[in-house]
């Protein structure tokens, strides 16, 4: 297992930036039964105070019957980032931002992931390395 990277200027430098495959779906599900189905599918999940939010793929969300108009890819930074580690979601949405594109950042354990719009995705895999240097 790498090491954790805390230092802002070497978790940037180590970043590598990866495109998932598949496109990904914010939702949110207030029915309890289907979000007991949805969770089993989501590949990450937050609970607000106005009910569950999910991600989820694609196939998911057909197989669901749920409706989103916004489909997004995620960016994998697989740098293994220290949970205290500070700045490394600054620099990507700064980046991004000054290019307009959206963000909406997820931390994980091991791994920070960039979600953004489908048709925006390519350009901000190269946008991202282009400051990983």
């Amino acid at each position: 297992m790498a090491e954790r990277v805390k230092d802002t200027n070497e978790m940037i430098r180590q970043m590598r930036p990866a495109l998932r495959d598949g496109s990904y779906h914010f939702v949110h599900v207030a029915d309890t039964e289907l979000a007991a189905r949805a969770m089993l599918m989501s590949i990450a999940s937050f609970a607000e105070d106005e009910g569950l939010s999910l991600i989820l793929p694609s196939a998911a969300l057909s197989e669901l019957g749920l409706i989103d108009d916004m489909p997004m890819r995620c960016i994998t930074l697989q740098v293994h980032s220290a949970l205290d580690g500070v700045g490394l979601t600054a620099a990507v949405a700064t980046v991004l931002a000054e290019n307009g594109i959206p963000c909406n950042m997820v931390a994980a354990y091991h791994h920070d992931h960039a979600f953004v719009p489908a048709e925006s995705a390519e350009e901000a895999v190269a946008l991202l390395e282009s400051i990983a240097g």
